[in-house]
């Protein structure tokens, strides 16, 4: 896909993840609205897109589809959305709280889904891509509820590539770890030993390449140890 005057929605970008791409697309000539939970970071990222900025909090799935039908208003309709959002937890399963399980679900998993059925009433032809993890490949200990919100998320993802395949392109991007420190803001708990964080700069980069070749993966490549579009 051009990415050069494509209209694309960014959720969370006030994570670093999420504003990099914002950032990336709009130096590659795309229009852009960008969203996230903090209303003092959105407004710096905002003042690049030129765009006014949506305030929102994922775990709300009505604010959702507000925020892609308001996006959609703004930029005359809607060539892709970026949903870059996600929060980790750690610690034993066993001894992880009901509570803490039910926010990684619902920001990981029910909110990015949300975003997704939204936008696809005004896709066609285009993409979405959803920052799942690694984890839903390799699920983790002392990471089980966070990467079964993963693994779910990219399943879905699986399945409504397959059922839209006609429509518009998915992209499941599934990064290691990053030097984003996503890893610091957890929900609960230490984070196991991890291993070296790769640049977030290369997710992006990946990221941008499967969206212009119109790819359906950004995975680890473990045996290469590089990030590939596939």
């Amino acid at each position: 896909m051009e990415l050069s005057g494509a209209r694309v929605l960014v959720v969370g970008a006030t994570g670093v993840l999420g504003g990099l791409t914002a950032r990336a697309l709009v130096e590659q000539g795309a229009r852009v609205v960008v969203t996230g939970r903090d209303a003092e970071r959105l407004t710096d990222v905002a003042t690049v897109t030129g765009h006014d900025p949506i305030t929102l909090d994922v775990v709300d799935v009505e604010a959702c589809a507000a925020a892609v039908d308001a996006a959609a208003a703004t930029l005359g309709g809607l060539d892709g959305i970026v949903v870059a959002t996600g929060v980790p937890a750690f610690g034993p399963a066993m001894e992880t709280d009901p509570a803490v399980a039910e926010e990684l679900f619902a920001v990981n998993t029910l909110g990015p889904m949300a975003l997704v059925r939204a936008a696809s009433r005004h896709l066609d032809g285009g993409f979405v891509a959803v920052l799942s993890a690694i984890l839903a490949d390799l699920p983790t200990n002392q990471m089980a509820e966070y990467s079964a919100s993963k693994s779910a998320l990219s399943a879905w993802l699986g399945v409504v590539r397959r059922e839209n395949r006609r429509r518009f392109h998915v992209i499941d991007v599934r990064p290691p770890h990053l030097d984003t420190g996503l890893s610091d803001r957890g929900l609960a708990g230490t984070p196991p030993r991890l291993p070296e964080p790769l640049a977030g700069s290369v997710v992006v980069d990946r990221l941008l390449d499967a969206i212009r070749g119109d790819a359906s993966e950004v995975v680890w490549d473990a045996t290469a140890k590089e990030l590939v579009v596939r």
